[in-house]
């Protein structure tokens, strides 16, 4: 019985000795599942207030499978129209130690630049960014990468449908943004030039220039020109004034054609434009890779491939103009 005895001793102890090393499995195996997610910190860099395009890139975010809090936290900056405020808020992302930085046009990119580089860069909205910040498309070669918007290329296209939809303008009234870099604002003019040569349009140019703008001014030299019709240029500067532009353009009955459609979205006539909406989704497409160990000298800038032809029919209603009916049907969007 005594031998019997010690053998049911030992087999209890073994029984038991498994038994807590599967418990402990168990628990270790708990801990580690219920072990809180890596949180990446992406820095958000941008001139102007753009909430409208910070959710689009948020809501790619979020089809990727980040949730903010989570496994993301957006650092959102914006200098609000004030350029020389974006090294300052550059820097203070750097000192939170963010993973990747998205930054809009070239005044911001250049900031998030100068700040660090060796911090991951996502550029968007940036009209031609070799060699300023990229050595190529095809190769970057640094630390920033992201998208262009190919603004110069769009400018004709602008003036070109301006004169479809309104045949007998033959003065039209150009503004341009002076927070443009000069190569930018020379692409443009090129462009915009070359459209009007073959139209036989005559421009006015006009330029915008700070924080504070003289709109007022610049419009009623237009109307002292007798201006016909309005092309409104690309730039940080002036979608920061975007509702006093359109409701201006509208007191002055010029039809006009904008660079993006957040001008036609608050009133605006018409816009021809990148699909801006589509850059920021893909600019959260590039956090992702970068996020899951792609470099960004490995990742080649991406050229537009959407664009978007907007018209508001109760802005040309209330100036009392009538859109040719070809060109309507055109329209990507039309805002009724």
């Amino acid at each position: 019985m005594t031998v019997v005895s010690g053998q049911w001793s030992q087999v209890s102890k073994g029984v038991f000795f498994l038994a807590l090393c599967f418990a402990l499995c168990v628990i270790c195996f708990s801990a580690e599942a219920q072990q809180p997610e890596k949180i990446t910190r992406i820095g958000y860099l941008s001139p102007s207030a753009e909430l409208s395009r910070l959710d689009g890139f948020r809501g790619a975010l979020r089809d990727l499978g980040y949730v903010e809090g989570k496994n993301i936290v957006i650092e959102y900056r914006s200098a609000e129209g004030k350029f020389d405020r974006l090294p300052d808020l550059a820097a203070e992302l750097v000192r939170m130690k963010v993973d990747v930085i998205v930054a809009t046009g070239s005044p911001g990119t250049e900031a998030a630049r100068q700040a660090s580089r060796t911090i991951p860069i996502v550029m968007n909205l940036v009209g031609d960014p070799v060699p300023r910040f990229v050595a190529s498309l095809a190769k970057p070669g640094g630390n920033i990468t992201g998208l262009t918007q190919l603004a110069p290329q769009l400018s004709g296209k602008r003036l070109e449908l301006l004169k479809e939809a309104f045949p007998k303008i033959a003065r039209v009234a150009v503004i341009d943004d002076a927070a443009l870099t000069a190569e930018q604002l020379s692409g443009n003019s090129r462009e915009t030039q070359a459209t009007a040569e073959v139209l036989g349009i005559q421009l006015q140019s006009f330029e915008v220039k700070g924080p504070n703008p003289d709109l007022d001014g610049v419009f009623k030299a237009a109307t002292r020109q007798r201006a016909d019709a309005l092309v409104m240029m690309p730039g940080p500067s002036l979608i920061q004034h975007k509702k006093r532009i359109v409701g201006l353009a509208t007191k002055s009955r010029l039809p006009a054609i904008y660079a993006t459609s957040e001008f036609v979205e608050v009133g605006g006539l018409m816009s021809y434009a990148t699909d801006y909406v589509d850059l920021y989704r893909r600019a959260a497409v590039y956090v992702d890779k970068i996020i899951k160990g792609r470099k960004p000298y490995d990742l080649p800038v991406e050229q537009p491939t959407k664009f978007e032809f907007v018209i508001n029919l109760k802005t040309a209603k209330q100036i009392g103009l009538a859109i040719q009916p070809n060109v309507l049907a055109r329209a990507d969007r039309v805002i009724r």
